[in-house]
């Protein structure tokens, strides 16, 4: 295992970490959308509503009760395409669509060693809340590990062995510390590829053999309703890859639906395409016209008359959508909140590499298009998927033994 996780603090991360700002289970489905745009890993951490009692002061404990879950741009995507008033959709609370799962964050003190934070990653959690401090001072020194009795002030100075044992756990007792920054699994790559060479030989060995690529991925046909995409959403990556069956039990991967491509889309106009287009259709886009079922207030025309709708039940009538004119975002005044009108295309192809890329290469594309999966295509083949490579496969990857990689 690389030294650097173990001279390192998650403390060194949190240097010019904005403070978390919470979002609350209160706030509605377009607020929700503003904070998403904003955010990393294409989601944000849902907060209940801080309890008046006690002063404003709380527990660790009582923090962690009151985290509720991580709300993605699919999460929403999704929720609006299984309504028919999407408008309204956008002002429903988000504690009514919110998958209820605190375990994915957990609070550290900022001595933290980094090792043990990616512990915690590699048990599924996806953000950590760490208290912002003034006495810290920023990057710690080799074999920090050692001095942490500096930074922790009730620390048992007479035994040092339960000092550091102690050291990623916060305190029990309530805290005065009303300042928290959160940082994600991203802020771990980013810090991971500014220390290649300390991880030597991982960063050059290829993800196939260091085992990090997933073959348990989910998929859909381009040929199915896109819609049957979120009965089958995956919690890590939050992807589904779009793919054509091929003559040989094989499957090409065309595009995909996730998170980090919805991040910042028009949400109205992507999830009018989702509950519309089929699976191919959603993420290439369509130039010929199709037939698509209508809202029965679109029904009527200019002049006010009925175009075939009866009691107020809509028809089914030629829609045009094209690729050439416009994408996931229809206004530059606003990217967040469209109409169903809004023509809709697909976006740009699913970002793959190759079974014999490296873990470094993977890990720079993946924070270059600010992504939280890469697909695995076969080496001779940029079509054949075979897997995929999300946060958690690099950090499992990059805390291995150097001795256990096969060459």
């Amino acid at each position: 295992m690389a030294s650097v996780f173990l001279y390192h603090v998650v403390g060194d991360l949190t240097v010019a970490k904005p403070e978390l700002l919470e979002f609350v289970e209160t706030e509605t489905v377009e607020a929700a959308i503003r904070a998403i745009g904003e955010s990393t890993e294409s989601g944000i951490p849902v907060w209940r509503q801080r309890s008046g009692k006690g002063g404003g002061i709380e527990s660790s404990e009582m923090r962690q009760q009151r985290f509720v879950g991580i709300l993605n741009s699919l999460d929403i995507v999704g929720f609006l395409a299984s309504l028919d008033d999407q408008e309204t959709g956008m002002r429903t609370p988000v504690s009514e669509i919110i998958v209820n799962d605190n375990s994915l964050l957990r609070e550290v003190h900022p001595a933290t060693r980094l090792i043990d934070a990616l512990e915690m990653m590699k048990q599924g959690v996806r953000r950590l809340l760490v208290p912002k401090s003034t006495q810290w001072k920023g990057v710690s020194k080799k074999f920090s590990i050692l001095y942490n009795g500096r930074w922790l002030k009730n620390m048992n100075a007479s035994n040092p062995a339960i000092a550091i044992g102690n050291a990623s756990q916060p305190s029990s007792s309530t805290t005065s510390c009303s300042k928290f920054c959160c940082l994600s699994r991203e802020d771990v790559i980013r810090f991971v590829i500014g220390c290649l060479g300390a991880l030597a030989p991982i960063p050059l060995s290829s993800i196939s053999v260091l085992g990090a690529i997933n073959h348990h991925y989910s998929f859909i046909e381009a040929s199915v309703l896109a819609i049957e995409a979120i009965q089958k959403l995956p919690q890590d990556p939050s992807a589904i890859a779009v793919v054509e069956p091929t003559s040989e039990g094989e499957y090409k991967i065309i595009g995909e639906i996730s998170a980090c491509n919805l991040w910042r889309c028009d949400y109205l106009a992507a999830a009018y395409a989702l509950a519309n287009l089929t699976a191919g259709q959603f993420v290439m886009g369509v130039q010929d016209s199709i037939i698509i079922r209508s809202d029965p207030k679109e029904v009527k025309s200019a002049n006010g008359e009925n175009n075939g709708a009866s009691n107020g039940v809509g028809t089914t009538r030629p829609r045009r959508f094209s690729c050439k004119n416009t994408g996931f975002f229809s206004s530059a005044v606003s990217p967040y909140i469209g109409s169903p009108r809004t023509i809709y295309r697909g976006r740009s192809t699913a970002l793959t590499c190759k079974v014999t890329s490296s873990m470094a290469a993977v890990m720079a594309q993946m924070l270059s298009h600010r992504a939280t999966h890469v697909w695995v295509t076969e080496d001779d083949d940029d079509d054949i998927l075979v897997g995929v490579v999300g946060y958690a496969d690099i950090i499992y990857a990059v805390t291995r033994h150097p001795s256990s990689i096969s060459s």
